[in-house]
């Protein structure tokens, strides 16, 4: 057996078998191939990457970068600052205000019941005084009793102080129900009280014109001859359903009272009492049905009776836990 000098083994049918050194270099320059294929192939991705964003910047002239700034200093002058600043002020004003608070039942329970000993201690002391000077106290009396509760629960968080009655959560509950939630919660609770009127006097006032009421409902004016009696409910049987039957305002509801009337059939009853729910969050009733705001119910009797009138009584709203402390209604009785 012959051996050559290049380190291969001459096999006797001809054959040459390479070395392990032969080998590893043939496998390095592979693998050297490889990675120069690789490399180029990552620098060919990398460059079309760069080339694709280039070719989407749009580059600007200097006369139409000139337009744009002109454009923007224009729109900045004519831009309504002040307006702006209204309007911010006129959103942060109705987002704080009329904010609807749920309390739990026993808060309005107890919310009822103290303002409702305020206006008792109120009219136990309160003689010899017209209906609408009756209504302005009670208005002071009850945002008198506001403010007290509102400062009473506010020092009492402050202090950290709470009881067995109201808890800490409740109480910030009731802070909020008493400041931006109270026109929502004195509807809720069914104490509605007419919007004060100032009306003052002027030089150039028409005469025959009289002083405007205190009380003012919604709508056009109620003519004379409907009565109209706030904070009033009166019995009778119904000639119109009041659920299926709603008027934009009371006068309206007064005037279909009268329409009925007139065209009453013989032997038909004609509605001679119309009831109205001024409220817009409806009007509290012991039946089984829900009355909403506009409700306007057409009713006769022969001897018109009230069923309620002012406030409901402590026995009634002791039997209808969900009973407000003020009547929501308001109705009248039309004489033919």
């Amino acid at each position: 057996m012959a051996r050559g000098e290049c380190g291969v083994q001459l096999q006797p049918r001809g054959k040459w078998i390479c070395s392990y050194k032969k080998i590893t270099l043939v496998v390095c320059f592979f693998n050297i191939a490889i990675s120069l294929c690789c490399i180029r192939f990552l620098y060919g991705s990398l460059y079309i990457y760069s080339g694709s964003i280039a070719r989407n910047i749009v580059v600007y002239r200097s006369d139409q970068i000139w337009k744009m700034e002109e454009s923007y200093e224009i729109r900045k002058a004519y831009k309504p600052v002040e307006l702006v600043k209204w309007v911010k002020a006129f959103e942060g004003e109705f987002s704080s205000e009329n904010v609807a608070v749920e309390l739990p039942q026993h808060l309005k329970q107890k919310i009822i019941d103290e303002v409702l000993l305020r206006l008792g201690s109120l009219n136990s002391s309160s003689t010899n005084i017209s209906h609408s000077q009756g209504i302005a106290k009670q208005r002071e009396a009850v945002e008198n009793w506001r403010k007290e509760k509102l400062k009473e629960v506010k020092l009492a968080l402050v202090r950290g102080i709470s009881n067995s009655t109201i808890s800490n959560e409740e109480a910030g509950m009731l802070v909020k129900a008493l400041e931006s939630g109270w026109a929502v919660l004195s509807e809720e609770i069914g104490l509605w009280m007419p919007v004060e009127v100032a009306n003052k006097e002027h030089d150039d006032k028409p005469e025959g014109i009289h002083e405007l009421e205190e009380e003012v409902l919604p709508g056009r004016p109620l003519p004379p001859e409907c009565n109209a009696e706030l904070h009033s409910d009166y019995d009778g049987t119904a000639v119109r359903w009041g659920l299926t039957h709603h008027k934009d305002s009371a006068a309206d509801c007064c005037q279909a009272c009268l329409d009925q009337a007139k065209r009453a059939k013989e032997g038909e009853k004609k509605c001679n009492i119309w009831v109205y729910c001024p409220s817009e969050y409806g009007c509290h009733s012991p039946d089984i049905y829900q009355h909403k705001h506009q409700e306007c119910w057409l009713k006769y009797a022969e001897n018109p009776k009230l069923n309620f009138k002012d406030r409901y009584p402590e026995w009634y709203r002791n039997s209808q836990p969900s009973a407000p402390v003020i009547v929501p209604w308001v109705s009248g009785v039309v004489r033919a």
